[in-house]
């Protein structure tokens, strides 16, 4: 199991660091976790990898291009050849994420997403941005994911959950997370979770978050705690999505379904941070048309961005298009708001989109109800209104929101 430490903090990106030093030492701890496991055998998904690589000549192009194509300033922080890429993603397979404290009064979490770390080079290349589209690589990916979502799930994982420097217990972090909102046992070990997902997806105590215009079908609320990314007006059918713009293209993003009834209306977009609560709510009181999980890409960035040092966020508006999502038709009771569809959007490996079991085709929901949640932490997600359904945004671009607080009022 690795452990970190480093000696000074960093300013975060969201989930990456923005200083390439601590990116690099955080590198060096996984070179490090790679030469003492020398010699150990490969988890069964890193050898099912390496068949692939293997035996599909394409595959194997796409990925040692995309690693020959890495800038060569950054080099010494990013796997050599496809069997250091390998072995370092065989080492991340038992990583959580650990905590990095608060630097110039910025949010900050070292390799928050430790797949990313790795490849976070590779994505902006020429070779990445097809390698990251190859149907086949992608697959594989999602197997990797699966085999990370089973460590997160387990009890191996509240390693993290500690009061060192860089545990989640530390005091910097608890004031971060504003623990006194959310429901734990604050003198069990680890807090009473069962893993780090069970931490990550912890609930909020009853009346942390009030429900604004409970009893008017006017008051639109945000479904997650975030920070507003975009709000589109005017959305279209089809749209160049991959331009630099990334203008919102309705087809897509709602896999064909009730798109003549959006096309006109508005997107708002936010981003949920590694400190923001993972849980998403209906933002308006109504009736479930549909509701499930349209598979997609991981790694994938617009290629109108070039080299993209943030995952994927200077890419928020094309994943919207192409990643892994949840999607939720809900029928609004106020017949002006009409359809609505919400949107949660993986981003990288945070890709988990689980829906509540209770959620299903025809389910009342109250306005501020849970639909369900993110696994590993943060992502983005959408909001689609029907042209003519709002009136006014209440929070726009850059502005963040707690889930519950009003974003719009409807006409």
């Amino acid at each position: 199991m690795i452990k970190t430490t480093i000696n000074e903090p960093t300013v975060a990106r969201r989930w990456l660091p923005n200083e390439e030093a601590v990116l690099a030492h955080w590198h060096a701890i996984i070179s490090e976790a790679v030469r003492e496991r020398s010699g150990a055998k490969l988890h069964p998904v890193i050898r099912k990898f390496q068949k692939l690589i293997d035996d599909d000549p394409v595959v194997r192009m796409y990925m040692t291009q995309m690693i020959q194509q890495i800038s060569v300033k950054y080099r010494d922080h990013h796997p050599k050849n496809l069997q250091e890429l390998l072995q370092q993603l065989n080492a991340v397979l038992t990583v959580a994420p650990p905590y990095i404290p608060p630097h110039l009064g910025e949010a900050s979490a070292l390799v928050g997403t430790p797949f990313s770390a790795i490849l976070i080079w590779t994505m902006g290349t020429p070779a990445g941005f097809a390698a990251y589209r190859n149907a086949r690589i992608n697959a594989m990916f999602k197997e990797l994911l699966c085999v990370w979502t089973e460590f997160l799930n387990s009890e191996a994982s509240r390693y993290v959950l500690n009061d060192s420097p860089t545990g989640w217990q530390s005091e910097a972090a608890q004031k971060q997370l504003h623990m006194q909102d959310y429901k734990y046992k604050p003198n069990a070990p680890y807090w009473g979770f069962s893993s780090w997902n069970d931490f990550f997806t912890r609930e909020v105590k009853d009346g942390a978050r009030p429900i604004a215009g409970k009893n008017d079908n006017k008051v639109v609320v945000a479904a997650c705690d975030s920070t507003v990314y975009k709000i589109g007006r005017n959305a279209q059918a089809q749209s160049e999505f991959w331009i630099k713009a990334q203008p919102y293209s309705l087809a897509d993003m709602l896999n064909n379904e009730y798109v003549e009834q959006f096309v006109g209306g508005d997107v708002w977009q936010a981003f949920l941070s590694p400190f923001n609560y993972h849980r998403w709510h209906s933002p308006v009181t109504g009736t479930i048309r549909k509701a499930y999980v349209k598979e997609g890409l991981y790694f994938s960035q617009a290629t109108s961005e070039g080299e993209d040092p943030t995952d994927q966020d200077h890419s928020e508006g094309y994943i919207a298009h192409v990643q892994t999502r949840a999607i939720f038709f809900i029928e609004a009771d106020d017949p002006i708001i009409g359809l609505v569809c919400v949107m949660p959007i993986g981003m990288v490996e945070i890709s988990s989109c689980l829906i509540a079991d209770e959620i299903k085709s025809g389910t009342r929901v109250e306005k501020g109800q849970e639909l369900g949640y993110f696994q590993f932490g943060g992502s983005t997600h959408c909001v689609i209104f029907r042209p003519g359904a709002i009136r006014e945004f209440k929070v726009t671009k850059d502005e963040s929101v707690k889930f519950g607080e009003v974003i719009a009022i409807a006409n």
